[in-house]
């Protein structure tokens, strides 16, 4: 307590309006608080003040004029958290959320997911407030060009190479791209989740959703279970959702929810391959509301979002499995009780940090199957460093290839945060194990590097 006392003192001090941020740091220190006691030459050497305080933190205007002729301007930002294992890889999220407490939460938090893949990257993360929704295609390329005619500054092959999040698909990782070869008059690996003609790698957009489901398998796997015949509970539309939908399908599974920020649509026959594809076209191509899918299948009710509730009701449904793959803080206490009251034991997050800690200590305390986000939905990183590897070698691995590739990293995260926990004696705590295997491996590399 004493050590986290004394982090949350400083953080209270230097960064007081950055909740998100605090929470964060918190988990992690809750977590590699034994190991601290362990090690103290680790507390000496002050490891836990130098991995909370960015290497760098970018913070620019991005100026850009909509189809009507207007002036518009934006924040963008990258934070350049931890370089110790490599070049700093994290996503870009569009988004009117984002600020720097959001940002640099996300961007701890991938220090730990980037060091579980036992990939050669450090953390990082970055974005804008900008918000594609509603916007043409025309003004996206414009917000785009102007946001990497800065960003392009602080990035490079060997330095940072961002990917995607929540705002950026395709779409965004063309135009930024574009404007990046432009700039540089060179054409490298620059930007992760590039298109298959021009750099990208297969897999790449399935993998978050994949991998989330890799981590259930894994988990279910030490009780002799499979995701075979099991409901499942699934939030978001997006990216992360569809394709863990998808996997969940090919192992036999039945996801019956899924949600954007309207609402959600609970489907009591399960979301077939069908009504799946239904679902691509809607959020991908059409761009519209998942209220459709209540208005094309009966089988289906949609439930619109209510601000006031105290509860997410999408987490209200019997089920065996829950993958949360919204964002942050989507499940908190009153909803991690309804989990387990309706019969949820496996959860997996394919969200950064969907779960508040009232909820973590609920999946903890009751000894659920609970994939924390940094393991969890650590696939996609991991495919985005294999795509920085295909990129280097100026060649693509096949889609089986790269599938396999990811299902041995997600076996790895699974047993060596399993075997983490076991060894601080926390059998079972994925949550530990998870944050103390990606602590260890990142500081004893500060150590190596001296006090830098």
């Amino acid at each position: 307590m004493d050590i986290l006392n004394e982090v949350q003192s400083l953080l209270n001090q230097r960064d007081p309006d950055q909740p998100e941020f605090h929470q964060a740091v918190k988990e992690v220190v809750e977590s590699v608080t034994p190991v601290l006691e362990r090690h103290p030459e680790l507390r000496k050497a002050r490891v836990i003040e130098r991995i909370i305080e960015p290497e760098r933190v970018i913070q620019f205007r991005v100026p850009w004029v909509n189809d009507r002729g207007d002036i518009q301007v934006n924040r963008g930002f990258r934070i350049e958290m931890n370089s110790a294992l490599g070049p700093y890889k994290g996503g870009l999220r569009f988004h009117p959320s984002v600020n720097l407490s959001i940002l640099k939460f996300l961007a701890f938090e991938q220090i730990f997911k980037n060091s579980l893949t036992t990939l050669p990257i450090g953390g990082g993360k970055g974005g804008s407030d900008f918000n594609p929704k509603g916007k043409s295609d025309n003004e996206v390329m414009k917000f785009c060009q102007s946001f990497m005619m800065e960003l392009f500054r602080h990035i490079g092959p060997n330095t940072d190479i961002p990917a995607g999040d929540i705002g950026v698909g395709g779409r965004e990782i063309g135009y930024m791209f574009g404007m990046y070869k432009k700039l540089k008059n060179e054409f490298t690996g620059i930007l992760t989740g590039k298109g298959l003609n021009w750099g990208g790698s297969l897999i790449r957009p399935e993998a978050t959703g994949y991998g989330a489901v890799y981590m259930a398998a894994n988990m279910l796997k030490t009780r002799n279970e499979t995701l075979d015949g099991k409901t499942c509970l699934v939030s978001g539309s997006g990216n992360v959702a569809q394709y863990t939908c998808e996997k969940l399908l090919d192992l036999g599974a039945k996801p019956v929810t899924v949600s954007d920020s309207s609402g959600y649509i609970y489907d009591e026959k399960g979301i077939d391959r069908e009504k799946l594809a239904f679902i691509m076209h809607l959020k991908n191509v059409k761009r519209g509301r998942i209220k459709e899918y209540a208005e094309k299948y009966s089988s289906a009710v949609f439930t619109p979002n209510d601000s006031s509730s105290d509860h997410n009701p999408i987490w209200n449904h019997k089920a065996k499995a829950a993958f949360p793959s919204a964002t942050q803080n989507e499940i908190n206490g009153k909803d991690s009780q309804n989990l387990i009251s309706n019969g949820v034991y496996v959860i997996s997050e394919g969200a950064n940090m969907p779960s508040t800690p009232d909820a973590v200590n609920a999946f903890v305390e009751n000894k659920l199957l609970y994939g924390p986000g940094k393991a969890a939905n650590a696939g996609g990183v991991a495919v985005s460093a294999l795509e920085m590897s295909q990129n280097s070698l100026r060649m693509g691995w096949t889609r089986e290839e790269v599938d396999n590739r990811l299902q041995i990293i997600m076996k790895s995260i699974h047993d060596n945060s399993a075997s983490a926990a076991k060894e601080y004696g926390m059998e079972g705590n994925y949550v530990a194990g998870a944050n103390i295997a990606g602590f260890m491996k990142v500081v004893n590399a500060m150590m190596d590097h001296g006090v830098v």
